[in-house]
């Protein structure tokens, strides 16, 4: 054992190497800079090279920092689980999921306590950001991810058939007159980024092939969007599932009876098919398919069912074209 260096000077070179900067790693271990460029020193002496590169910018990891970061990430979330084993006895499993942000504040966080009624017997660590999880790191057990279902050599199950719609505040929809969807071009649009499907394409799959000029408000998040949306600040173009609790307490309403929906499939579970051997992640997957069955698309609403355009065009012929192209 007196291979291994200093715990702390372990967990040092781990937060500086997330942040790039001993600063910052310092603020987080609430210890000064000089104590972890201390901890940094005593490990490159232990290990024998130079981990980090220092610059007035912050630090880079050297070649041999960077093999390190990546086996001690997967060795750290063992120890980690180790600790849970060891507090919550052998009966108990640790299952560690990563979640794309919204969906895990909207949607996923109102149920899981269905799940963890089900089964005590499992303890659920969840994470969430908008970046994919590395499942080569060893942290994380499934990964809900967003965007188009195209990860090979992992196991994809799309969740939801969910429906892209223009949704509205109560208030502010008493004071507009949205008799048609064009009269949505003269109105505040809120635009997020992140969406697979987008103003242009929505005005196109009901055979206006035109674009908004501008948005009243651009974010880059769906949670920010529907905030903003539900705060009376524009119109919105979302999922009726990430849109569930506000359409559910009446903050947010379609903006037409028909709904006028696109019909997307964007959230997915996946993970690596190893891991489907895992009883925790088995039991979670089962419980999440019999969840997601519960938030499909009303099947009152009229929708044109879209595939995720690939291509990023803006142009509305073209859009008008494939919108045609798929119906």
């Amino acid at each position: 054992m007196n291979r291994l260096p200093s715990m702390r000077a372990v967990v040092a070179f781990e937060v500086v190497a997330r942040h790039g900067s001993f600063g910052k790693a310092a603020d987080e271990l609430y210890v000064t800079i000089s104590a972890v460029s201390h901890q940094i020193a005593a490990l490159e002496d232990h290990i024998g090279c130079q981990l980090f590169v220092r610059s007035p910018r912050g630090v880079t990891l050297t070649a041999a920092g960077e093999r390190f970061r990546q086996r001690l990430s997967g060795a750290l979330a063992i120890i980690a689980d180790a600790i849970d084993s060891a507090r919550l006895g052998n009966s108990t499993k640790v299952l560690r999921i990563h979640s794309v942000p919204t969906l895990a504040s909207q949607w996923l966080m109102p149920r899981l306590p269905r799940f963890m009624a089900a089964n005590p017997d499992v303890r659920i660590r969840l994470s969430a950001s908008p970046v994919d999880s590395d499942f080569s790191r060893g942290e994380i057990d499934a990964d809900i991810r967003y965007g188009t279902a195209h990860w090979p050599n992992l196991h994809v199950e799309t969740l939801f058939t969910e429906s892209m719609l223009p949704l509205i505040s109560p208030k502010l929809k008493a004071k507009l007159d949205l008799g048609t969807p064009e009269s949505l071009l003269m109105q505040d649009l809120i635009e997020c980024e992140s969406n697979l499907v987008q103003w242009p394409q929505w005005f196109a799959s009901i055979g206006l092939g035109v674009c908004p000029s501008q948005y009243a408000l651009c974010v880059d998040r769906a949670g920010l969007g529907l905030d903003a949306a539900a705060g009376d600040l524009g119109i919105i173009l979302e999922s009726n599932v990430l849109a569930n609790q506000l359409l559910a307490s009446g903050r947010l309403v379609p903006v037409f009876p028909d709904g006028k929906g696109i019909q997307v499939h964007q959230h997915h579970l996946v993970f690596p098919p190893n891991h489907g051997k895992r009883t925790a992640l088995l039991k979670f997957a089962h419980w999440l398919r019999d969840e997601a069955a519960k938030g499909g698309v009303d099947s009152g609403e009229s929708a044109l069912r879209l595939v995720i355009l690939e291509c990023e065009t803006r142009d509305p012929q073209r859009l008008a074209a494939l919108a045609a192209s798929i119906k």
